[in-house]
Order: C-alpha cells, then sequence, then structure tokens
C-alpha cells in the first residue's frame, strides 16, 4: 500500500481544498512542496507537463487535478463521504461551479492592486513581477480569461446572497446539510479571500458564510510530514502503477486504447501531457508516460474540463 504524497505549496488555494479533503477524511499524508512559479522539474517529471498545483501521487500513479483527487481519495477511504449517497449529482455541479466561476471572481477580487500590495509587500519587486508574469502565462491560450476586477466587484454580493440565503435554509450545518465535496470546493475561495484585509470583508460580510466557513476550514488538514520531491520520484521509479478501473466505455470522439494522445485543461494551464491512451471512462483518463527520472508512470485526469487529441 503506498503513502498518499501531495506535491502542492502552501498558499495554492486548490492546494488547500487538497489539504481539507484530507482532513475531513482524517488522512495520512507526505507532502511536497513545489514552487509557486515555473520551472517545476520535479512536478513534471512525474506528470510529463502538468503544472497546476495540487497534484497526488500514490506510488507510480499520478492523479491531475482536485475534482479527480476527490475520487481518489473517495476510493482510498469511503466515510465520512465527500459525495453523499443521493446527492453525488448536487455535490459535484456544484464543486464545479465553486471551483470555476467563484475562483474565478475570487482570482480577480484578489489580485486587485490593493490586496496585491498587502500579500506580497514583504517580496522584493522583482519577486513579485516574476509571480505575475508566471500567471500571466498560466492564462495563456485557455478558454478563462481574467475577469475584470469590477465586474467581479459587481456579480460578488448575487453569489454572496445564494450561499448566505442556502445556509440559512438547510437544517444542518453544511450547503446540503452533511459536509461533502462542495463545501470544501467553495470553502478554498473564500479562504484566498481571507488572506488579507482588503478582501477579507467580502466574506465576514455574511454571519452565515463566515460561520460556515469557520466549519469547514475546522476539517484540518489530517496528518502529514515532510518529504523531498527527488525522493517521490524515486517511490515513482519503484513502483508499479495501480490496476485500471474495469468501466467499459465507448469512447466518444472514437479514440482507442493504445493510442498515442495529448491531454490538457482546457481552461488555463493548457500544457499538454503525452502518452499511450490506457483508459478512457466517464469521469477519469488516463495515460502511459516512461521519464527518465520517474520511470514509468501513470497519469491520471478527469474527462470534464480537459481535451484529447490524437498524436
Amino acid at each position: 500500500m503506498h503513502e498518499l504524497i501531495l506535491h502542492h505549496y502552501p498558499t495554492s488555494p486548490f492546494a488547500e481544498k487538497a489539504r481539507l479533503m484530507l482532513g475531513f477524511k482524517q488522512l495520512s499524508w507526505r507532502s511536497v512542496l513545489i514552487p509557486p512559479v515555473m520551472p517545476k522539474p520535479d512536478l513534471t517529471a512525474l506528470t510529463g507537463g502538468y503544472r497546476k498545483t495540487p497534484v497526488l501521487q500514490v506510488g507510480a500513479d499520478i492523479y491531475c487535478d482536485t475534482a479527480l483527487i476527490a475520487r481518489r481519495l473517495e476510493a482510498e477511504k469511503a466515510t465520512p463521504a465527500l459525495f453523499p449517497e443521493g446527492q453525488e449529482f448536487n455535490v459535484a455541479t456544484v464543486a464545479q461551479w465553486a471551483d470555476s466561476l467563484v475562483f474565478q471572481h475570487a482570482v480577480s477580487l484578489v489580485f486587485q492592486p490593493e490586496s496585491i500590495a498587502l500579500r506580497f509587500g514583504k517580496l522584493p519587486p522583482e519577486a513579485i513581477k516574476g509571480f505575475l508574469a508566471d500567471r500571466a502565462g498560466l492564462f495563456s491560450g485557455g478558454s478563462t480569461s481574467r475577469l475584470p476586477l469590477e465586474q467581479a466587484k459587481h456579480q460578488w454580493p448575487t453569489i454572496m446572497a445564494r450561499v448566505e440565503q442556502q445556509l440559512s435554509r438547510e437544517a444542518g450545518d453544511f450547503l446540503f446539510g452533511e459536509p461533502s465535496l462542495a463545501d470544501i470546493s467553495l470553502a478554498h475561495s473564500l479562504w484566498f479571500l481571507k488572506g488579507t484585509p482588503i478582501t477579507a470583508p467580502l466574506v465576514d460580510a455574511y454571519p452565515a458564510v463566515a460561520a460556515w466557513l469557520g466549519r469547514v476550514l475546522g476539517f484540518g488538514h489530517g496528518s502529514h510530514s515532510e518529504m523531498a520531491s527527488a525522493d517521490a520520484i524515486e517511490i515513482a521509479r519503484a513502483a508499479t502503477p495501480a490496476a485500471l478501473p474495469q468501466e467499459q466505455l465507448d469512447e466518444p470522439n472514437g479514440f482507442e486504447i493504445g493510442q498515442r494522445v495529448a491531454i490538457a485543461a482546457i481552461d488555463y494551464g493548457v500544457d499538454p501531457v503525452e502518452g499511450e491512451l490506457l483508459f478512457a471512462g466517464s469521469e477519469e483518463l488516463v495515460l502511459r508516460r516512461e521519464d527518465e527520472r520517474a520511470g514509468m508512470v501513470h497519469v491520471h485526469f478527469p474527462r470534464m474540463g480537459f481535451r484529447i487529441e490524437a498524436r
């Protein structure tokens, strides 16, 4: 049984989502800290070029995107459930909405000049310039563009009023009564906003939301210990990938198992990963690829939000 290894950095909102999922399930994991900006040579040795944060490693299996990481953690430990029975569609749909639309607003609000000045105030100007240039590159070529600040400010009260109303009408303490992935997916963007006094009032002005956020962040991060990135690569090299899922699905665009393809995100961070298509299911795609450092690995992607092309 291989350890769960999370490749992340502390200030990443989506890494916080993964850490909260691990805490919610009270799992033990190893922490590999990665750079917040490119290049990330040790990470891309495992992923083949995928650069987004975080990435979950289990032996020689590499899981990209928190939507798929959630499903892998659900398989690791069934309870408490990220997808409570009878709420699977609702939870997955709200999680996707939060990870896209709400996060898009949060990024615009966090990166307004006054907030940036506080968030990065202790860094030298060259480091700030480099970070902003990296993020501009991250959004280049994808379907998601930076939401204008004025529009984010304009729409934010609608988003928060809807969440406040939902929480005030639930019988339980969470979005669907019992906690789920929907709560964690919404919470990480609000956690991001809470990072400076400029943006924290955008959360604190809504009492039910603020109280709920405290409950979600109270899940904690589970139990973890540090690991060097070189050690994680050696674990991948020494391991054999897990057995593939058994699901049978007719690939809608005619891609065949064994075909050489490239898979990439469509929203941002659209760097393609090339390899041999091993599995194509309703939720998951798996590539086999060889790396001179990591050896033979299986790289897993969600179907939603990713494209596949022949190579």
